[in-house]
């Protein structure tokens, strides 16, 4: 992925809920359905293949299970270093919204007491214990997908929208690339002045799907 798609997809993500903007000319959307997206998301991943061809990615597992059936389309997401599963870096709920006809927002949550909840993907019935209400939204770091093709979602964030503080930085912004059998995401956190101050620098993580 090149950083053009970041500016692409912004552009046309801005101005999704104008009618007479000219989004077809930057993304050939299908219409986007999100039982088909739930379900590419749903499953567990890693990036071992990449990390095995250039040592300057970690072979990072992600696990993205759904919780409470029947009350929308929610997903438990807990990211680690994959010889270190029982301490992730990243724990996180999705949900998401159809937004209209071709988009479709991955808003970011957190959890109260993160640390309860690890492994829990393995028995995602336990997070009946909790509801939506416990979560804390990520405000601006929604990521917002559009069909391309089928079985194939690109979204991003909106622009510096997404607030961080990791190790410096001012903003963070996400790239997505979702097939039947891969994910490829791009994180990024950057300074108040624009710098990259984390994050992979040649391209997105490459998740092949285990199952």
């Amino acid at each position: 992925m090149k950083k053009t798609l970041l500016l692409a997809l912004l552009i046309a993500f801005g101005s999704c809920k104008n009618k007479d903007t000219k989004t077809e000319d930057i993304l050939e959307s299908k219409g986007a359905d999100i039982e088909e997206l739930f379900a590419m998301m749903h499953g567990s991943f890693n990036s071992e293949k990449q990390a095995e061809a250039d040592s300057t990615y970690y072979n990072i597992s992600l696990h993205m299970y759904p919780i409470w059936p029947g009350d929308g389309f929610y997903l438990y997401v807990e990211q680690a270093i994959n010889e270190m599963q029982n301490k992730p870096y990243r724990q996180r709920v999705y949900e998401l919204k159809q937004l209209n006809d071709s988009v479709i927002s991955s808003a970011v949550y957190t959890l109260p007491n993160d640390s309860l909840w690890i492994g829990k993907w393995r028995t995602p019935q336990a997070f009946d214990s909790i509801s939506a209400s416990d979560l804390v939204a990520r405000d601006g770091c929604a990521v917002l997908m559009k069909r391309n093709e089928d079985n194939y979602y690109q979204g991003a964030t909106h622009e510096n929208a997404c607030k961080s503080t990791l190790r410096g930085a001012s903003y963070a912004t996400s790239i997505v690339e979702i097939t039947a059998n891969k994910i490829e995401s791009w994180d990024q956190g950057f300074d108040a002045e624009g710098k990259q101050v984390w994050g992979a620098e040649k391209g997105g993580y490459i998740f092949d799907r285990l199952k």
